[in-house]
């Protein structure tokens, strides 16, 4: 009985030491510090309520390639960044204070046209973290159906 006890404590700690390397019982993130461009996308479970604190943990704990959906009031528009597919930039200040680069791909979707300082926009797309707060992209639909579409809404308008 105490070898079967010890085999069930060693399967259940090293059931626990692998989750925290992949992500398996947390369900949404991979190890902190680690990337994953090579794995798809992982999806927040409550986005909208849940967005601006998965911002916060992925900053944190240096996470990427997180569908995250969330809210910000833009803090100063950017110059396109016009170097291979071209993006519209502009940095939104989430609630949590924390900064955020958006880079929508104009190539794929709409230019928003009046985005303006001091406005709000609600977002969803992919988070890759930096040390300045991270970047958004991914805030288009996929073209090929591979990757989860994004969006950004402005001023009534879905950009997509």
């Amino acid at each position: 009985m105490k070898k079967l006890l010890l085999a069930v404590a060693l399967a259940l700690a090293a059931l626990v030491a692998l989750s925290r390397n992949t992500g398996l019982l947390q369900g949404q993130h991979p190890a902190p510090g680690h990337t994953s461009r090579d794995r798809a996308p992982i999806e927040t479970t409550d986005p909208r309520r849940d967005g601006d604190k998965a911002l916060t943990n992925a900053f944190e704990n240096h996470e990427s390639n997180i569908i995250v959906e969330g809210e910000g009031i833009v803090a100063k528009v950017l110059k396109d960044d016009l170097d291979g597919s071209r993006h519209q930039r502009f940095i939104l200040r989430l609630a949590s204070g924390q900064t955020l680069l958006v880079a929508h791909n104009i190539d794929l979707s709409r230019r928003i046209e009046a985005l303006q300082a001091g406005e709000t926009v609600t977002f969803r797309g992919e988070y890759e973290w930096n040390a300045a707060g991270g970047v958004l992209h991914w805030t288009h639909a996929d073209p090929d159906g591979r990757h989860p579409a994004g969006w950004i809404k402005y001023q009534g308008e879905t950009y997509q």
